[in-house]
């Protein structure tokens, strides 16, 4: 046999166990992914049993909104005609600038502690 053909033999028979290899790579990532998605499969089964327990509500809940919905026009209406109807006047409600409780003065001891007299 001549050096050509052993180095082909060598060349052929790495190629074959490079090859080997990557295949055995992909299918371990494969079988990850097919893992992962059967997986996936079982929360997207579980997700449409809950859903399917929604379902009836829904339609309450959609026919409610509609009614809700056809009243706000008439809800608009007449909260414009309170609004039009309020009379308020600002200069009845203006105080002589001090807020003061409606009890009165309250009287305080820390305050006499410091010195400080309220009855004058």
């Amino acid at each position: 046999m001549s050096s050509m053909q052993l180095f082909t033999v060598i060349n052929v028979a790495a190629l074959i166990a490079g090859l080997a290899i990557y295949l055995y790579i992909v299918s371990t990532q494969l079988k990850n992914v097919a893992s992962d998605l059967e997986d996936s499969a079982d929360l997207v089964w579980q997700v449409k049993a809950d859903a399917e327990a929604i379902a009836p509500g829904l339609t309450s809940i959609n026919t409610t909104g509609r009614i809700t919905a056809g009243a706000l026009p008439l809800l608009y209406g007449m909260g414009d005609g309170i609004v039009l109807g309020a009379t308020f006047n600002h200069d009845d409600h203006v105080h002589d600038g001090v807020t003061r409780p409606a009890m009165g003065t309250r009287r305080s001891r820390l305050m006499e502690a410091v010195g400080v007299d309220l009855d004058n």
